[in-house]
Order: structure tokens, then C-alpha cells, then sequence
């Protein structure tokens, strides 16, 4: 359905997107994951062709996003992250606006539009200007405009940047009712949202791709994390913890030492020797489940 070819993006002379090739199929929700500046927006603007690419190509469902920009704009629907909307207009006429320029007929906008407005669940809100709705239904209204044409691919960026509590499970709902007809990516610096609504996970840093997978693939790319709690000094023991083979950082935490390894490696022989060597009491020793949030950390700092 998507596809890239060492996709890149440059701004005088340095690489915001350096390289990226990636394929993702239908009927999934893709979740691209990286810290502010990763390259997250400009690779979502260079997949919606309102970014041309430096070098390199993009295809939606075969066609190349830059010399076919028309017909790619058919086939997908855009959120960016600004999400302009025009303030003086109420939804219903936003959503007409949007469908006309998309050269929609009257009859076709029309059903399009009562289809759309009760998907995104605005009906009560169609007459209002848009600069006075909530900013939970104003991004209700940004989705909405990128479903109009019922195109097959959806790009949403930072789709709940900004968002309360309530108004960021609403609009989860709301991406996980499309999902069922439409490939979904969508960017975001927020752990729980990739958790929450994706099937697969991107982690993008400094332009680059450095791990694609399932939540659960991620979280045993990179190794174990353990827990140790012990007896012992502390300069001394983080010191000796980091010699143990396999070892790849030892970090003190609360309460806790916690020893992260390479993948397919147990230190805890060593580490009971260790102790047993150094006669520091042990008084907790455990594997402890990444999160997201571990991976995420570890690989954006390593990448």
C-alpha cells in the first residue's frame, strides 16, 4: 500500500529524513514514534506530496507520490499538525468547501458529508463557526475534511497534540473506527498513544529509521532490563555491575540498580558472584518488563 525508497529530505545541506525505506500495508494503523525534530512531520508531508523529497521515492498503492501529486491527493486524507481550519466557517460549510475544491458533485458532497459529520460525531456542532468549537472537535472537524472523499490511506500528525484527557480517547475511538477500511499512519512523541491504538510501531530519530516492529518485538530487541536492589556501595558496585559481560549500562534509579544487557544474555550468575565475591547482601533481583518508554529512551539515544 505505502512504500518508500531511501526517502530523503534535506534543508541547506543537512539531512532532516536521511534515507528512509519502509513499506506498510493495508488496513493497518502505523504509529511513527520519535522525539521533537526526529523527521516525523517532514516525512508525513513528503507521503501527502506537499513535500517534495530531496532524493528518493514514495509510492501509495503503486503510484509515485512526486510525479503523480493529483492522483495521490485522491488517495489519501492529510491531518497536519496545525490542522488550519477557517474560523469563520461552521463545519458544514468547511466540509463543502474542502469537497468542492476536491471538484465533488453536489449530490456525491452531499452524502458525503451527512456520512461524515456523523462518523466524526459533529451533528451537534454543524452550525457553529469552527473558531468557536472546543479543540477536541476542532480536530474532530481536521479528520473529518482528510475522510470526506473516502480515500484509502489516512496521514495524521500529532492527531492529539493538545488534547484532554477526554478528548484524546475520543479521537482515539474515532481513528480505531477507521482502521477496519483504511491504512492509518500516524505520528506522535506520545508513548501511550502507540500503544494504545497501533499495530506496529516506527521509531524515527534524527532522520533515520532505528526500529520497526510490534510493541512486544520492540521490547525484546534490545535486550533485558533487570532490577537489583543491593547492599553495597554504590560507585563501587555500578562500576563492577558494567564489567560483567553482556552488560551494556547500569543505571542507579530510586531505588534500584537497574542493569540493562545485550540481547539473548543472563548476568545473573554473575552478578550472584559478584556479590558473594564483594559479600554484599543481595535483597532484590528481578527482570523487569520494558515499557515502550524504556525502548523508545534507549533506542533514541543510541541511534
Amino acid at each position: 500500500m505505502i512504500r518508500t525508497e531511501k526517502l530523503r529530505k534535506e534543508f541547506g545541506g543537512i539531512p532532516a529524513v536521511d534515507s528512509i525505506d519502509m513499506q506498510i500495508e493495508s488496513g493497518s494503523i502505523v504509529g511513527f514514534l520519535g522525539p521533537n525534530g526526529a523527521g516525523k512531520s517532514t516525512t508525513m508531508r513528503m507521503l501527502s506530496g506537499y513535500m517534495p523529497p530531496t532524493s528518493g521515492r514514495a509510492f501509495i498503492r503503486g503510484v509515485d507520490v512526486t510525479s503523480e501529486p493529483f492522483i495521490i491527493k485522491g488517495m489519501i486524507g492529510y491531518l497536519p499538525e496545525d490542522n488550519p481550519l477557517y474560523p469563520e466557517l461552521t463545519p458544514l460549510e468547511y466540509l463543502s468547501f474542502c469537497g468542492r475544491l476536491r471538484g465533488m458533485t453536489p449530490n456525491e458532497l452531499k452524502k458525503r458529508i451527512a456520512e461524515t459529520v456523523d462518523i466524526c460525531g459533529l451533528s451537534d456542532v454543524v452550525v457553529k463557526p469552527s473558531g468557536a468549537l472546543s479543540k477536541g472537535y476542532r480536530q474532530r472537524l481536521g479528520i473529518a475534511q482528510a475522510i470526506l472523499h473516502d480515500p484509502s490511506v489516512m496521514i495524521l500528525d500529532e492527531p492529539t497534540s493538545g488534547l484532554d484527557p477526554n478528548q484524546i480517547q475520543e479521537i482515539r475511538n474515532l481513528i480505531k473506527s477507521l482502521s477496519g477500511t483504511k491504512s492509518i499512519i500516524l505520528s506522535t512523541h506520545i508513548m501511550q498513544e502507540v500503544q494504545a491504538l497501533c499495530s506496529r510501531i516506527i521509531i524515527i530519530n534524527r532522520g533515520r529509521i532505528v526500529a520497526d516492529g510490534t510493541h512486544e518485538e520492540l521490547s525484546g530487541e534490545k535486550g533485558n532490563v533487570y532490577s537489583l536492589a543491593l547492599d553495597a556501595p554504590m560507585e563501587e558496585a555500578l562500576k563492577l555491575l558494567e564489567d560483567i559481560d553482556g552488560v551494556l549500562e547500569v543505571k542507579e534509579s530510586v531505588e534500584n540498580i537497574e542493569i540493562f544487557t545485550e540481547k539473548n544474555t543472563d548476568p545473573r550468575r554473575d552478578i550472584f558472584n559478584l556479590a558473594v565475591e564483594k559479600n554484599w547482601p543481595i535483597l532484590h533481583l528481578s527482570i523487569k518488563e520494558q515499557s515502550l518508554e524504556d525502548v523508545f529512551k534507549r533506542l533514541t539515544v543510541e541511534a
